[in-house]
């Protein structure tokens, strides 16, 4: 066996790593070689680290490095990919881990895998890697998916009465739902600033979204829905699909025709394009992991948690730490840029 980077000669390209990735019935969109280029134009500097065995791919990760102020963050989302969990492959992964984020001077290392939080198995094997869990997630604990498996009729009628009726509701309204490119990102983008400004969370930028459709576009792993009444656009949804999952990415609408329930009819076309691509679930990506008598994200929650799927809550996020005194302080600091950056939306 042998430890393989990005930066070699050889190392497999976009088609093959995704190809590889898809091995792991779990393995995520966000281990995508692409997801890895879309953060790499926007801070994040990706490396692909894999452990080989007579040409095969047994064990890798897709890790994101970002600069915060003096600190260094290393970040594993929804990995390591483990398409042939063997412990000696593990364990080569983890060294070969371990002396890149040193060398990236990284004070931790976030891992964010995709396994269910009642896998205890799966808390015993991080903590045994040295990791320890953390209050700080990036990537949403806890989300809502839907099953794709039966009838069209079928998941349907799992939804909420009130939440079937919106459906069709909008649609004999005259609401239309229309499959956009990158020349209607710019709608989807003033969709997005009105919906951040009425729901206080923060957007990314126009090129953000233009590069999040462009990258995914060539392998067909992305639409862009906008929703349209009267040729004015009234709500927008960015939806993926890799590895028979398909996921909600990003969603708007604006402060008009609400009562229309446009919202309602681009899900059901999202999971519809889900489903024709062979997609098994619609991770409805992410709700709140508190008490949601006390969450803004209230009404988050009420409007995912009325398509019927499964609330699922994941292991978490767990740090493996370089430096404890600089660890502390770069979890002060960001806890400060959190508090700051929900002040400015207030």
């Amino acid at each position: 066996m042998q430890v393989i980077d990005s930066s070699e000669p050889g190392f497999p390209e976009a088609e093959a790593w995704d190809g590889w990735v898809a091995q792991d019935a779990r393995g995520h969109l966000l281990q995508t070689w692409a997801w890895g280029e879309l953060k790499g134009a926007f801070g994040w500097h990706p490396i692909r680290l894999a452990v080989e065995q007579d040409g095969v791919l047994m064990v890798g990760a897709q890790v994101l490095y970002r600069k915060m102020g003096p600190f260094t963050l290393g970040y594993i989302p929804k990995g390591p990919v483990l398409a042939h969990e063997e412990p000696e492959a593990v364990e080569m992964l983890w060294q070969a881990l371990h002396a890149q984020a040193r060398r990236m001077h990284a004070i931790c290392l976030k891992v964010e895998p995709e396994w269910r939080d009642e896998e205890m198995e799966r808390h015993k094997w991080l903590e045994s890697h040295g990791l320890r869990l953390s209050p700080e997630s990036i990537q949403p604990r806890r989300t809502i998916l839907v099953d794709l498996r039966d009838s069209e009729d079928e998941i349907l009628a799992r939804m909420k009465s009130k939440w079937r009726y919106n459906v069709r509701l909008s649609e004999r309204r005259g609401v239309e739902v229309r499959v956009g490119g990158l020349e209607d990102m710019p709608t989807f983008y003033d969709l997005m600033c009105i919906t951040g400004k009425r729901d206080q969370f923060g957007v990314h930028t126009l090129a953000y979204y233009r590069r999040a459709l462009a990258l995914f576009s060539p392998t067909d792993r992305v639409r862009l829905f906008i929703a349209y009444y009267q040729d004015q656009p009234v709500a927008g949804l960015m939806a993926y699909a890799f590895n028979r999952q398909s996921w909600y990415m990003y969603g708007a609408s604006s402060d008009v025709y609400r009562e229309l329930m446009p919202n309602h009819q681009l899900q059901w076309r999202a999971m519809q394009w889900a489903k024709e691509k062979g997609c098994v679930q619609y991770d409805l990506w992410g709700i709140p992991d508190g008490d949601l008598a006390t969450e803004s994200l209230e009404g988050v929650h009420r409007f995912k948690a009325g398509f019927g799927g499964e609330v699922v809550r994941y292991v978490g996020s767990y740090d493996y730490v370089y430096s404890p005194p600089l660890y502390w302080a770069m979890r002060q600091a960001w806890a400060y840029r959190r508090k700051r950056s929900r002040q400015a939306l207030s």
